[in-house]
C-alpha cells in the first residue's frame, strides 16, 4: 500500500470514528450536568452523608452485577492500587465533597467552582504522564485557578470570609481530576466501563460503612423528589454518565472528546435556573463564562506540540 493510499485510509477512520467518540461525550457530559442540581434538591431531605455514600453504594450493585455477569478478569497488581486512585476521587471524595458544600452554597455557585475540573484533570494527567505541553497550557491553567478563586472571593464578601463550602469545592475539583485522570490511564489497560465498575467495587465496603452510620444517625426519610434526585444521582451520574463518557474517549480523538466536558457547566447553570428556580445574576454568568474560556484554553494548548529547537 502506497504512502498516500494509508494516509486517506487514516483519514477515513478518524472521519468515522470522531462523530461516534464526540457523540459518546456529549452523552456524557449531559448526564453528569445534572448531578450538581439534582444534589442541590436531594439534600433538602436527605443527609449528605446519606446522598454521597449511598448513591455509591448503590452503583457498586450494579456494577459487580455487571462485571460478574460478564465474567471480567480481575485486575492484576499495581492496578488495584490505581483503582482506589481512582475510587478516592471519583466515588468517595467528589460526591460527598460536593454533596456537603450544597447544603451551604447555591448550585450555581458551585457549578462555576467546578467548572475548573477539566483543566485540574489536564494539569494533574500531564504531571502523571510526564508529558511537556507548551507554556501558554501553564499560563492558561493558573489563570483558571486565580478565576475560580477570584469568583469564591468575590461571592463570599472577601478572602476572609471565604466560605467553608468553597473550600469543599476546591477540594472536590482536586481530588476528581486527580481520580479522572488516573481513570483515563486505567481505561486504556482494563476498558472504560470495567475501570469505573472496579473503582467502585474497591470502595464498596467504605462506601457502605459510611452509608450504615449516616442510616443510624438519621433515617432516610424524603419526599418522592428527593429519592428521584438520589436514584438518578446513583445509577446515571455515579455508573451509567461513566459508560457514555469514557466510552467517548476511548474511540476519540481523545483532545478534542475532552473539550466537550466545557459545556457542563453551561448545562448545569441552565438546568439550576430551570428546575431550582435559582436565579443566575450577571456576576455569575461572567465568572463561568471565564473559567470556562480559560480551562478550554489550558486542554487545548495541551495538545499542541511545542517548535522543535533549531539545530
Amino acid at each position: 500500500m502506497s504512502a498516500q493510499s494509508s494516509a486517506n485510509v487514516h483519514r477515513r477512520h478518524l472521519l468515522s470514528s470522531l462523530p461516534a467518540g464526540l457523540g459518546w461525550g456529549v452523552l456524557g457530559v449531559a448526564a453528569f450536568s445534572f448531578t450538581v442540581p439534582l444534589s442541590r434538591l436531594a439534600v433538602a431531605d436527605l443527609s449528605p452523608l446519606f446522598i454521597g455514600a449511598g448513591r455509591a453504594v448503590v452503583a457498586a450493585a450494579l456494577a459487580g452485577l455487571a462485571l460478574a455477569l460478564t465474567r471480567q478478569a480481575l485486575p492484576r497488581g499495581c492496578q488495584w492500587l490505581r483503582l482506589a486512585v481512582v475510587a478516592t476521587g471519583v466515588v468517595a471524595g467528589f460526591p460527598l465533597l460536593t454533596t456537603y458544600a450544597l447544603t451551604e452554597v447555591p448550585a450555581s455557585h458551585g457549578v462555576v467552582v467546578i467548572a475548573l475540573l477539566p483543566a485540574a484533570t489536564a494539569v494533574l494527567a500531564v504531571l502523571r504522564t510526564g508529558e511537556r505541553p507548551v507554556r501558554a497550557f501553564w499560563v492558561f491553567s493558573a489563570l483558571g485557578a486565580l478565576a475560580a478563586v477570584g469568583f469564591a472571593v468575590a461571592q463570599g464578601g472577601g478572602i476572609d470570609q471565604l466560605h467553608r463550602a468553597d473550600l469543599l469545592l476546591f477540594a472536590a475539583v482536586l481530588v476528581c481530576a486527580m481520580g479522572y485522570a488516573e481513570g483515563g490511564l486505567l481505561t486504556r489497560e482494563l476498558g472504560s466501563w470495567q475501570t469505573i465498575s472496579w473503582a467502585l467495587v474497591v470502595a464498596s465496603p467504605v462506601m457502605a460503612t459510611l452509608t450504615l452510620v449516616s442510616v443510624v444517625r438519621e433515617p432516610p426519610t424524603g419526599s418522592p423528589t428527593a429519592w428521584a434526585c438520589f436514584a438518578y444521582l446513583a445509577v446515571v451520574s455515579m455508573y451509567l454518565g461513566f459508560f457514555a463518557w469514557y466510552r467517548g474517549l476511548a474511540l476519540g480523538p481523545m483532545a478534542q472528546v475532552s473539550q466537550v466536558q466545557l459545556g457542563q457547566p453551561v448545562l448545569s447553570l441552565l438546568w439550576a435556573g430551570l428546575l431550582l428556580g435559582e436565579h443566575i445574576g450577571v456576576a455569575t454568568v461572567v465568572g463561568g463564562l471565564v473559567v470556562i474560556c480559560l480551562a478550554g484554553g489550558a486542554t487545548s494548548s495541551r495538545g499542541r506540540r511545542a517548535p522543535a529547537p533549531p539545530s
